[in-house]
């Protein structure tokens, strides 16, 4: 399938569709390496995400930043009016980049069987928990040892409250914005006390003066703000959970 279509149903052919727009930073060495695979909010891969990809690395762990945009074929702009608005690629098909992401590293020697975590930013932590909330999810995301959540959305059209994770019990790490105005604290909050009356092992980091997108500098939304000092602050939280792997 070409860019600008929509996703492959069959696993293995929506991981090759996705292969070429998956940016692998990893330590030196063969490996095998624990690894963090990143989906970013609903504008795009941004240069922060690089840079907890930089993070990750210096702590010994392979990140992988999935691109979910470039092979539908659509524009940052496009996104931001479409994807942001939830008119189009929610969270619940985007899971299925997290799926083929992890299918895909099936095939790579470098990455640690066992080792694997997902973080999502935004709509991208949405669709880490839709993948996880999914009535018959692939055995890969069953594996994940780790969940890291920031500033994810979890609003009417997520499933996590509702449903939980099943018997998924990884290991969940979150970060949430105390002044965020754009999926607020209150949902979030209640996704997290659901899995944590689940069983899960849930901890929560809020950094009162962030907004939402608090560490993307490239945000244009009025209602962010981008605050490199709680920036460092969350890359430091986002080791610390990493170091778990």
């Amino acid at each position: 399938m070409t860019a600008g279509g929509r996703a492959p149903r069959d696993l293995l052919a929506h991981a090759a569709w996705l292969a070429p727009h998956l940016q692998v930073v990893r330590p030196p060495g063969a490996g095998p390496f624990p690894v963090v695979v990143q989906m970013h909010g609903c504008g795009g891969v941004q240069p922060m995400q690089l840079r907890y990809a930089e993070a990750a690395r210096a702590a010994g762990v392979a990140a992988v930043v999935v691109d979910s945009l470039a092979p539908r074929g659509l524009s940052r702009a496009e996104a931001q009016l479409t994807v942001c608005t939830g008119l189009k690629l929610r969270g619940a098909e985007r899971a299925g980049d997290l799926v083929a992401t992890l299918a895909w590293l099936d095939g790579e020697a470098w990455a640690r069987p066992g080792g694997v975590a997902a973080a999502g930013w935004s709509h991208g932590g949405w669709s880490v928990m839709e993948a996880l909330a999914a009535g018959a999810p692939d055995p890969r995301v069953s594996s994940l040892a780790l969940v890291v959540l920031v500033y994810s959305y979890a609003g009417p059209l997520a499933r996590s409250t509702r449903h939980g994770w099943g018997e998924h019990h990884p290991k969940v790490r979150a970060c949430l914005a105390g002044r965020d105005a754009v999926v607020g604290r209150s949902a979030p909050l209640r996704a997290l006390e659901r899995l944590k009356a689940d069983g899960l092992d849930v901890e929560l980091v809020t950094l009162p003066e962030a907004t939402h997108c608090f560490d993307d500098e490239c945000a244009r939304d009025p209602r962010t703000r981008y605050r490199p000092d709680l920036a460092a602050s969350a890359e430091t939280f986002y080791v610390d959970a990493l170091k778990s792997l």
